[in-house]
């Protein structure tokens, strides 16, 4: 396992996150259960969410490495034109995020049905999110899924931990807007990298 290489999906992966529903959703399951229960579940959700990223960039990885780095920045630069795009709206998505979840989880629960409804939670609403694909394109770009794993998964967990630690407070300091833009701009970054490896490829 290289550590350079879990900083640097750790670094990518908790800006894109933060301003995204992983850190509401689990805000709010945290204000109905059990804070530690809920922080399991979406951890557990979290841990099949990269392996599916980093199997599928295993997959990519197998390709010539100039499609290979073309489809590794393709990613990051999507990437980075939907945390821009999405900044001026951030904080309104996130009230509706917040009321979204807290309609879908009115019953009271206790135990393992908290870490079940917490996982599955948030494994529907992070299939395909845009996290999940630069996990992938990180295992792509830098063929080692295992460190590639460890650095996605411990920048999810660790949002989902603020959201249940700190929650709103972290909010009323932290504009979701301005994380957007800074995840953006590590993404924009990453594809002048990727770019960069592949014209030096050819």
């Amino acid at each position: 396992m290289d550590l350079g290489t879990v900083a640097t999906a750790f670094a990518l992966i908790f800006p894109v996150e933060l301003p995204d529903k992983t850190f509401v959703a689990t805000l709010v399951l945290a204000t109905r259960y059990r804070p530690l229960l809920v922080w399991i579940g979406v951890s557990a959700a979290f841990v099949v969410q990269c392996l599916v990223a980093v199997v599928a960039g295993g997959l990519l990885s197998l390709l010539p490495s100039a499609l290979v780095g073309a489809v590794a920045g393709a990613l990051f630069l999507i990437g980075a034109v939907v945390l821009w795009r999405g900044a001026a709206s951030a904080d309104a998505v996130e009230s509706a995020e917040e009321q979204a979840v807290a309609a879908e989880t009115t019953a009271e629960l206790h135990g393992f049905k908290v870490v079940a409804t917490s996982f599955g939670v948030l494994f529907l609403a992070e299939w395909g999110d845009l996290s999940q694909l630069l996990t992938a394109g990180l295992a792509a770009r830098y063929h080692d899924p295992l460190s590639v794993f460890v650095g996605s998964w411990l920048a999810l967990v660790t949002v989902a931990g603020l959201a249940v630690i700190l929650g709103r407070t972290l909010l009323r300091f932290v504009r979701l807007s301005t994380i957007s833009r800074i995840g953006a701009v590590v993404c924009l970054l990453l594809a002048c990298l990727a770019a960069y490896d592949v014209v030096t490829s050819l």
